[in-house]
């Protein structure tokens, strides 16, 4: 009896190890896959962020070289006629330069230089618009009004 128990012992533990290892192996094989997945998961989402940054780095490329295609100042060749201005309501004619800030109140339909052909303008570069001020046209960014170019004494 005593032989019958101790094998029976012997056979329940040695199963238990087996089954034990068994589903050790089995999770660490899960546990390899979900890495694997996981690794993957990651390298594309890298792949997403390289093509983003890549594209992005493209844009600001082009951005800089239609801004170089405008000179910062120039003086117009020939002047036009057109209507009577009158500034924003709490604003005064003033001379802008490169690098400030129009206010949005400039930036909109009243002021904004729609037939730039019939004056003479090159068509602005996309997310640009020519804006005019007093008798000068400025080329700002329609997002934050950042003035680009300045075109002086266009208009009588």
């Amino acid at each position: 009896m005593k032989k019958i128990l101790t094998a029976t012992m012997a056979a329940v533990l040695a199963t238990t190890t087996l089954g034990a290892a068994g589903a050790a192996s089995a999770q660490s094989r899960d546990d390899r896959r979900y890495e694997q997945r996981q690794d993957r998961r990651d390298d594309r989402r890298d792949d997403r962020r390289d093509e983003r940054r890549d594209y992005r780095q493209e844009q600001r490329q082009e951005a800089r070289q239609d801004q170089r295609a405008y000179a910062r100042w120039q003086q117009a060749q020939r002047r036009y006629n057109a209507p009577r201005y009158a500034p924003p309501r709490g604003y005064t004619v003033r001379t802008w330069s490169y690098g400030q800030r129009m206010p949005s109140y400039y930036r909109t339909n009243a002021y904004v230089v729609n037939d730039y052909g019939r004056y003479g303008l090159r068509a602005p570069p996309r997310g640009y618009q020519y804006v005019r001020s007093g008798n000068d046209v400025v080329l700002a960014a329609v997002a934050g009004g950042l003035i680009t170019a300045v075109i002086a004494g266009l208009f009588n």
